[in-house]
């Protein structure tokens, strides 16, 4: 880690936060529970026990591995449907391929991104290649969940496939912090995933004993979850590290700072920033279902029980 990197940052725009910028202070850091998902792979599920209010239009996001896989080990995801928001897989080492019943998906490695809009509903599958099963090896990545308003819920499904090297690469004022925008907008830099919600996905990597101060839209929440090493965030210095998310208040830019030392893991601070204007609409959230009601979610079984949301497609066609 990490997949997509520069050898000199400083041949990179840079960006800062203005001086009368309002710094946002921090509401919480927490600590993302392990568990296992599909077939058995291991994640870290990076918002549990935050307050949705928090995190809207942000459902969840896990972080798969980091696990280098023996030969025969690697695992995916049977078939499943999704219905109502979007999916963003990024993937920093390894490999995974994406088939959905309408045809769709593709493979993405090596800080590729597969942004899925699940729309209107579809069934969808994820596994690594059987070249990686049988030879084994490293897999890392993260998967989040962005709702959609419900204007957009029942939208045609769509695939975005982001090669790694189409992200936008910034850095900080001194070259400390190489920022990859994945999706949104920083500083006037966009990035190349197309958002029905207006969000800001960044991946952070922080060298040891640096800072970035960001411009931060005021209009949106802020989030930072640490893929790897230690550091602080805020101006307040709060202490975070692998495995724990932060919880920005209201303002206009934030901080996060990489420690001096970092565990013999990394080399450097990785932090996934997020950003998103709340949708502020009623959820009701079940399994792969993300709807505004329970009368909808009720008829999205019903729809999907009734193969109305596509069917498993038969090997070989």
């Amino acid at each position: 880690m990490p997949a997509v990197t520069v050898e000199n940052p400083l041949t990179l725009p840079r960006v800062t936060a203005p001086a009368d910028a309002t710094p946002r202070p921090v509401l919480a850091v927490t600590t993302a529970p392990s568990g296992f998902e599909g077939e058995g792979f291991p994640v870290r599920r990076a918002f549990a026990g935050i307050n949705y209010k928090h995190l809207d239009p942000f459902i969840m996001m896990d972080q798969m591995g980091e696990v280098d896989y023996a030969p025969g080990e690697p695992k995916g995801t049977p078939w499943h449907p999704h219905r109502g928001f979007e999916t963003v897989t990024y993937l920093i080492d390894g490999t995974f391929v994406h088939q959905d019943s309408n045809g769709g998906g593709g493979t993405i490695q090596n800080g590729d991104t597969q942004w899925m809009t699940a729309g209107s509903g579809l069934l969808h599958i994820e596994a690594p290649p059987e070249s990686l099963v049988t030879s084994g090896g490293l897999f890392h990545g993260l998967q989040l969940w962005v709702n959609l308003p419900a204007s957009d819920k029942m939208m045609d499904p769509r695939y975005q496939d982001i090669r790694g090297g189409q992200v936008q690469l910034l850095t900080s004022p001194d070259g400390g912090a190489l920022l990859r925008v994945i999706a949104g907008e920083l500083d006037g830099h966009d990035g190349p995933g197309i958002t029905h919600t207006p969000i800001t996905m960044i991946h952070a990597t922080v060298r040891p004993g640096a800072s970035v101060t960001l411009p931060w839209r005021s209009d949106f929440n802020g989030l930072a979850y640490v893929l790897a090493g230690r550091g602080t965030v805020g101006e307040e210095r709060r202490p975070i590290q692998m495995g724990q998310t932060a919880v920005f208040g209201t303002g206009s830019s934030l901080t996060v700072r990489a420690d001096e030392k970092q565990d013999g893991h990394t080399p450097d601070l990785e932090i996934v920033l997020l950003g998103g204007r709340p949708i502020r609409e009623p959820m009701a959230h079940y399994g792969p279902f993300v709807m505004n009601s329970h009368t909808e979610l009720a008829q999205a079984f019903d729809d999907f029980k009734a193969g109305r949301l596509g069917t498993v497609p038969v090997a070989g066609h």
